[in-house]
């Protein structure tokens, strides 16, 4: 019985509501409305901005020194003074490391093969490099004298200014710091 009776409820809630959406037009406003907008003149969507290509840049000052770091002072030797007899050697083959100024190497690390320490360098473009006393790195004629767990030492030869020829110490430690 109760069911007959939920029954009956439902059927009757189901008629009211379809007959809540009689065929009546009351839309007039809303069709006045879309026919005002669709009367309007049509808007224009405004052109994409012009794409400007990429113009690579060269940058020129990489093999510099730093800003960022102190420059090496070099004193000068008075114009009386005998010069003494440092140069570099002009038929020596240069390294490959060489061609990189020595704020642009980075140690990076030892090796050790029995008695020999070895210094592992990082270039600029990258690559790592196994180096040993007496090999040569930097754009000065850097000849490395010896090797520690920390630093690597080296000595330059370098101009003067007067012509000459000088030799200055430099070490480059791990990490990349020098001085």
């Amino acid at each position: 019985m109760m069911r007959r009776i939920s029954e009956i409820v439902a059927c009757a809630l189901l008629a009211l509501s379809v007959a809540g959406c009689g065929s009546s037009n009351n839309f007039g406003d809303l069709q006045a409305f879309m026919d005002e907008v669709e009367s309007r003149p049509k808007g224009r969507i405004a052109p994409l901005p012009e794409f400007r290509s990429y113009e690579a840049f060269a940058y020129s000052a990489a093999n510099l020194r730093s800003p960022f770091e102190p420059p090496q002072v070099i004193k000068p030797v008075a114009p009386g003074l005998a010069r003494s007899n440092v140069k570099p050697d002009p038929n020596r083959v240069k390294q490959f490391l060489e061609q990189f100024n020595v704020a642009q190497l980075q140690m990076v690390g030892t090796l050790s093969q029995r008695a020999n320490v070895y210094g592992l360098i990082q270039d600029a473009d990258g690559g790592v490099h196994r180096v040993h006393a007496g090999d040569y790195m930097g754009t000065d004629h850097g000849r490395i004298l010896g090797i520690s767990e920390n630093q690597i030492e080296m000595i330059e030869i370098v101009a003067d200014g007067a012509g000459g020829w000088i030799e200055r110490t430099r070490t480059v430690s791990i990490g990349g710091g020098e001085s």
